[in-house]
């Protein structure tokens, strides 16, 4: 049976953790094929596979199908969903009700972002025997306060409440800690200090694994160049590339050949 608990075993083994995020159900069984040690369903897909701008616009209702769709094509990685905008800052019952669907849906564990009053609902969560991942740093889901996508923790005082808040999360008794956009030497610090595994973005090499989107890792979207990013692929121009040879085969009346005709 998959569980996030192995995690804990690879960081004390110092083996890296790898994650991509992904959406669907065809996605997913490419990522079953690798190497990639999990599966994150983030609230993401809003802007990457709806195209609103930014996760804010991600509801449970839009999340489920998604979560659904990859648990059956994600074999036996370890499937993670974000638990979508204010559904852990509304109510205690609501934030119950939606970690459940989301794992009833066929995610292994939820992650929430933010240390403060989630922490309530992350201890109770934990305590009934669901995995939780936290997520600090830059939280998309508070873009609207933080004035945009930036790095976070760059003063020293900051670094400081950073850090205090990964030691809340842990205490509380999340699996494992996602940190977006902070200064590597921060990151770093906060891996040394926590027993869970903290899994970066933008976080520099320092941490326990990392995560990328998988649209962006084969670089699909050619607008989207974060200084975090490495592009393993261009799908992109494959992609346009096979229509265009397409389109100029259909023109040509060069498909379908006979091989590819009935008789």
């Amino acid at each position: 049976m998959q569980s996030i608990t192995r995690f804990q075993a690879m960081k004390a083994a110092q083996q890296k953790i790898s994650m991509v995020t992904c959406y669907d159900f065809w996605s997913a069984q490419l990522v079953a094929e690798s190497a990639v040690d999990s599966i994150l369903v983030g609230d993401s897909l809003a802007v990457v596979m709806h195209g609103f701008p930014s996760t804010v616009h991600a509801t449970l209702e839009l999340m489920l199908p998604h979560v659904a769709a990859v648990a059956r094509g994600a074999g036996d990685k370890v499937i993670i969903a974000d638990m979508p905008f204010m559904t852990a800052s509304s109510d205690f019952s609501s934030g119950v009700a939606a970690a459940t669907a989301l794992i009833q849906a066929g995610a292994h564990a939820v992650k929430i972002e933010g240390a403060k009053h989630q922490l309530t609902l992350i201890s109770h969560l934990v305590e009934a025997g669901l995995p939780v991942v936290g997520h600090l740093g830059l939280t998309p889901q508070a873009v609207l306060q933080l004035g945009g996508h930036r790095v976070q923790a760059k003063t020293e005082a900051a670094a400081e409440v950073l850090s205090q808040e990964a030691k809340q999360l842990e205490r509380v008794g999340i699996a494992a800690l996602v940190l977006e956009c902070v200064p590597a030497k921060v990151a770093k610090l906060i891996a040394q200090s926590l027993d869970c595994p903290v899994i970066g973005i933008g976080a520099g090499v320092q941490v326990d694994g990392q995560v990328l989107v998988l649209q962006d890792l084969l670089g699909a979207n050619r607008g989207f160049h974060p200084k975090f990013l490495r592009h393993y692929a261009d799908l992109a121009g494959d992609v346009v590339g096979a229509l265009n040879h397409y389109h100029e085969d259909v023109s040509q009346g060069a498909f379908p050949a006979l091989c590819e005709s009935y008789t």
